[in-house]
């Protein structure tokens, strides 16, 4: 017969089971509400589809509406070698979280694939469609004429064309751009005739039209953002603000001789690419779909934005910089300067960075990524060296060349 104790260990030894089974069993009950809470509050929350989204501008249209509480979703090309170094950190943050309900998510997909495109869009199911892709660099256009008026062109039809035979009711934003004014001269607004001068111009007008007449004839919530110049550390390197200051950062560096532009006197209305996606989302959030212009109210030329940058690292432009023809266009667009009242009246929009602020904040970001690869400072992983720190350092470099 079995003593008192060992009953009482018996005892304690299905007592402790059963609670285990217990835990097991709310626990998987936890479980559940807790994806049907996810579900619920998902359910509530907006989607936004982002076409180019690994760009300067999408990337900073997703870390903007991430953190207003949408459920963002990106169109990315195939590519053997993703394109996404801007979002990369997104990626990292939601890696593991392959649910539906996870905040981000890509898709790849093609804009000049009808098919593709409604899939995307079925899948997705987006209130907000914020249509960024483009073959964006003008220069470039006159050289890929065709491939340009496709994805700039062409492309927005298909999304457009696509959005009426769905009986779309969400939202659609194109993103234009003041190319189209071209030749017209400043102050350029919404009532400003177009002149494009360029293939890329060109196919920006069309799909500035294009959004117009599903607005008007299908009754498409469609609108399009006429931005002005918009610029970062993101920015493309074949953009000439960031191949200024990217080249400034190697000549500090012994790895370039000079810089080698073209024409200096072209003016351009400078932003800053993180403020101009705010008033992206801002045109979406009217009650009538409309068409605005977006801009700093500042002109200035590309020397005036090399001599910036040069002044700041104390470097001689004289010595430095050398211009040639084969950089130069077949036909310039001499001064952009956005009037954006219209904007700051309705949406209630104003940009706070200017255009020596921006200058700034490229050339530290290219002096800083610059001095940590070739090893002259510390990798500064927490951002604590100061911008002066970084200019210190430049100067100190430019007079030992």
């Amino acid at each position: 017969m079995e003593d008192n104790s060992s009953i009482k260990v018996k005892s304690l030894r299905d007592a402790f089971s059963k609670v285990k089974q217990d835990i097991n069993v709310l626990k998987g009950e936890i479980t559940s509400l807790k994806k049907e809470e996810i579900k619920n509050i998902n359910a509530t929350k907006r989607i936004a589809l982002i076409t180019g989204i690994g760009g300067q501008d999408g990337s900073y249209l997703a870390e903007f509406l991430l953190e207003k509480g949408y459920l963002v979703r990106g169109i990315v090309r195939r590519s053997s070698y993703p394109n996404t170094k801007r979002i990369d950190h997104i990626l990292r943050k939601y890696r593991d979280d392959f649910s539906p309900e996870c905040p981000f998510l890509l898709k790849y997909g093609d804009l000049t694939d009808a098919s593709s495109i409604r899939n995307i869009i079925e899948q997705v199911k987006p209130d907000e469609i914020y249509n960024l892709a483009a073959q964006s660099h003008v220069g470039i256009s006159f050289e890929n004429g065709e491939s340009t008026l496709m994805i700039n062109a062409v492309g927005v039809y298909k999304i457009l064309d696509t959005l009426k035979k769905m009986n779309y009711k969400g939202k659609y934003y194109q993103a234009s751009s003041s190319e189209m004014f071209g030749s017209s001269p400043p102050p350029q607004n919404e009532k400003t005739p177009f002149n494009p001068k360029s293939p890329y111009g060109i196919s920006k007008v069309t799909g500035f039209y294009l959004t117009k007449l599903y607005r008007e004839a299908y009754g498409l919530f469609a609108c399009n953002g006429i931005l002005f110049n918009h610029e970062s550390p993101r920015r493309g390197l074949n953009f000439v603000t960031k191949k200024i200051t990217r080249e400034i950062a190697e000549i500090l560096v012994g790895e370039r001789d000079k810089i080698i532009l073209g024409n200096l006197d072209a003016k351009r209305d400078w932003g800053f690419s993180k403020e101009y996606v705010q008033a992206m989302w801002a045109i979406l959030q009217q009650d009538t779909p409309d068409d605005f212009v977006i801009s700093t109210g500042e002109t200035h030329t590309v020397r005036e934005f090399l001599e910036e940058c040069f002044s700041l690292v104390k470097l001689d432009k004289d010595r430095f910089f050398e211009s040639n023809d084969r950089y130069k266009r077949p036909a310039e667009v001499p001064a952009l300067l956005g009037d954006s009242t219209k904007a700051k009246n309705i949406l209630g929009w104003n940009p706070k960075i200017k255009f020596k602020e921006i200058a700034k904040i490229m050339l530290i970001s290219d002096l800083k990524e610059k001095f940590e690869q070739k090893g002259i400072v510390p990798l500064d992983l927490k951002n604590k060296n100061t911008d002066d720190f970084y200019l210190k350092k430049a100067g100190e470099l430019s007079r030992r060349l």
